[in-house]
């Protein structure tokens, strides 16, 4: 399940515990619900709504009280309790803050009241992503060092592909590949920052014998944002990497893991305009 889904499944909890059953929210609940620590949870929720969880439920509360005010005869009393306050004076400091009006003029007909809306996160992204914790697992492949200098990285590293497939390294690979789904991993290893050159590698996950002359490389148990590229290769990953770079990796709250970033190549037609790669950024989960 997609972020904004889990998102949207989380948003429809809470209307339904602050609107219908009125129990407390759980945070147990929704650390289920997003398959993460509920820390780790509100980090995702604040960066891609722009505003933290906390305050999302403070300002859905506070428009439902302008509701509850409006079209019921409740006591201000019950319902600053109703809505998790403590007492009705910090309730009223909070209605008058978000509202401009206490809670006893917002009964005045021709008094209008802010709302902050219930939140609809059901569109899907440009590029969507998941959260998923894997294994660790052994690579077996071939690397190169390629420089980054004036983005040679995105001609030197499909010309190795190249290579690979005319050489039968490819072709090697694929024999060796015993993960479920198979599929050809692009590594980025160790980034020369002083000579501005990476290591690449071309690999897939074997518990067979590595070929003569070939590397291995083991990767640890970790979390991993996935990102789902579809179109041909390289147009599609390298779009996919552009948008990371310009918009998500720039701003995403999570830290990097001690992991390499890698791209995954799904078995099919790498020419079609549906062909599934992706991009694995290791993160850390925090507790």
């Amino acid at each position: 399940m997609e972020w904004n889904e889990k998102l949207q499944i989380i948003i429809d909890y809470v209307e339904d515990h602050l609107q219908r059953s009125e129990e407390l929210i759980d945070n147990e609940e929704i650390s289920k619900i997003a398959e993460c620590s509920f820390g780790f949870f509100q980090k995702v929720f604040s960066y891609m709504n722009g505003i933290s969880f906390a305050e999302y439920i403070r300002l859905r509360k506070l428009t439902l009280a302008g509701y509850d005010l409006k079209s019921t005869d409740l006591k201000v009393i019950d319902i600053s309790y109703k809505y998790g306050y403590d007492s009705p004076t910090s309730f009223t400091k909070a209605f008058q803050l978000f509202h401009g009006v206490s809670p006893r003029e917002a009964r005045n007909q021709n008094v209008v009241l802010k709302v902050f809306p219930k939140m609809q996160l059901s569109e899907r992204h440009e590029y969507s992503w998941k959260l998923e914790a894997k294994d660790g697992f052994r690579l077996v492949g071939k690397s190169i060092v390629v420089s980054c200098e004036n983005n040679l990285h995105f001609k030197k590293i499909p010309e190795f592909w190249n290579v690979c497939q005319r050489n039968g390294i490819f072709a090697k690979l694929i024999a060796i590949d015993t993960a479920v789904p198979k599929g050809i991993f692009g590594l980025f290893g160790a980034y020369d920052e002083q000579l501005n050159e990476m290591e690449y590698s071309i690999m897939a996950i074997s518990d067979q014998e590595a070929p003569q002359g070939f590397t291995e490389i083991r990767i640890p148990p970790a979390t991993w944002a996935v990102f789902d590229c579809r179109g041909p290769v390289p147009q599609a990953i390298q779009k996919g990497w552009q948008y990371l770079n310009e918009e998500w990796l720039v701003k995403y709250p999570f830290q990097h893991a001690q992991c390499p970033e890698v791209e995954w190549y799904s078995n099919g037609n790498v020419y079609d305009s549906n062909y599934l790669s992706q991009i694995w950024i290791p993160i850390m989960e925090e507790e």
